[in-house]
């Protein structure tokens, strides 16, 4: 298990679960839900934000953010 922020451009993954609720929330309404894949496409030069393609669309997220999605990478890029 990793968390969102922990992966590299271009790696794609399972959403797993959240560490807070209230983030949960907000994601959810965002299509970021357990069981959805998300592939990571850009990371900003100093590193925050990032952006995922969730759901069928891109997604920023900021770092603080993304390490709270625990995610199951899948090793078929």
């Amino acid at each position: 298990m990793k968390k969102l922020s922990e992966l590299s451009i271009g790696q794609k993954a399972i959403i797993h679960s959240f560490e807070q609720k209230e983030l949960y929330i907000k994601l959810m309404e965002m299509g970021c839900v357990p069981g959805e894949e998300v592939k990571v496409e850009q990371v900003a030069p100093l590193g925050d934000p990032i952006s995922i393609n969730v759901a069928g669309y891109s997604l920023s997220l900021r770092l603080s953010e993304a390490e709270e999605i625990f995610v199951e990478e899948l090793l078929i890029q």
